[in-house]
């Protein structure tokens, strides 16, 4: 497979610059990259744009076009390099390295987040795991993080150069939880509660809901 540098004046794929992509084109290239991770952990060498299709619900022509505006991808009834592919997108995402992440709740949920390889797979690092209940401090979470006194906050992000906070707290702790993110210069906020969180505009909240995306799921059923 053979690749040539990002072609970043293609029609549609930047919204105002020539630098940063628009939310559609990045929305479908993080699921391209989901899709992804998972193949080369299942040992695929390619895969075909039918086959993203196939995962990422996305049509094979649109996938194509999303690519085909970076450069040359995929040999034609061959398919894509798993590895190469993964990589050149991580590069577009600029989510190449390692990005250091915080993490707020102790509670069945921030154990299981914390225990889980997700962010792993994609680059991302849990630096800190905090609690506010005095009797979780100390405890061991997955194979390297221990519950840390939420005073520590603020040093933590300094020292880590953390990019990303993750509440897994409940709803109404997280507004407050954000509030002390920001003070401390955090950007980029991952929320797992029900709350309404609000940020200064500089700051980007993704609130993930599960029964969210059920919906969004069902009404392609439905329909």
């Amino acid at each position: 497979m053979s690749y040539q540098e990002p072609s970043t004046g293609a029609q549609g794929l930047v919204d105002g610059t020539s630098e940063r992509l628009s939310l559609g084109v990045a929305a479908r290239l993080s699921r391209y990259l989901q899709v992804l991770t998972q193949a080369r952990k299942m040992g695929k060498q390619t895969i075909s744009s039918h086959e993203l299709a196939d995962y990422t619900h996305v049509n094979s022509t649109q996938i194509r076009r999303d690519l085909s505006g970076f450069g040359k991808f995929g040999k034609r009834g061959v398919g894509y390099n798993v590895e190469s592919l993964h990589s050149q997108i991580r590069k577009i995402l600029h989510t190449s390295g390692q990005h250091n992440i915080v993490l707020f709740g102790a509670g069945h949920l921030g154990q299981a987040i914390a225990g889980s390889a997700v962010f792993a797979d994609h680059g991302f690092r849990i630096v800190a795991l905090f609690d506010t209940d005095p009797a979780r401090l100390g405890t061991r979470v997955g194979e390297s993080l221990t519950v840390r006194a939420y005073g520590d906050l603020e040093t933590v992000i300094r020292d880590e150069d953390v990019v990303v906070g993750v509440l897994a707290v409940p709803t109404e702790a997280a507004q407050s939880v954000a509030d002390d993110l920001v003070e401390a210069g955090v950007r980029v906020i991952f929320n797992y509660s029900d709350a309404l969180v609000q940020v200064p505009p500089e700051v980007t909240v993704h609130t993930s809901s599960p029964a969210v995306d059920l919906l969004y799921a069902l009404y392609f059923y439905l329909t």
